[in-house]
């Protein structure tokens, strides 16, 4: 994994910890797995976060955090890209990322 994007795993790691009271280590990783009833649940409550994720990743974990359900993280092992290039931009992205920290901080820390 890139610096940069290790150090902004690393702090959205501990920003989901304290945003969710549960220990995240991987926030950013792209791998999700849940039931495809969970999934329609998460996504009638959209509109408490917004609709405005475009990796899905805060969505479905802020998502299965207010509906109460079980979140379990496997560890994932970062290899070095064999093809295509990424499509995130680290500074854009990372702004984006932080705006939604931001807004699941007023609705679930500060209401």
């Amino acid at each position: 994994m890139r610096f940069l994007n290790n150090i902004g795993n690393h702090f959205f790691s501990v920003a989901f910890s304290y945003l969710l009271e549960q220990r995240f280590r991987d926030t950013l990783c792209g791998t999700k797995a849940l039931l495809k009833s969970d999934y329609e649940r998460i996504a009638q409550h959209r509109s408490f976060f917004g609709d405005f994720d475009p990796f899905g990743d805060f969505d479905l974990i802020f998502g299965a955090s207010k509906l109460n359900l079980k979140i379990v993280e496997i560890p994932v092992r970062y290899r070095q890209r064999t093809y295509g290039s990424t499509k995130i931009s680290r500074f854009s992205h990372g702004w984006l990322l932080l705006r939604m920290c931001s807004l699941a901080l007023r609705k679930l820390k500060l209401v």
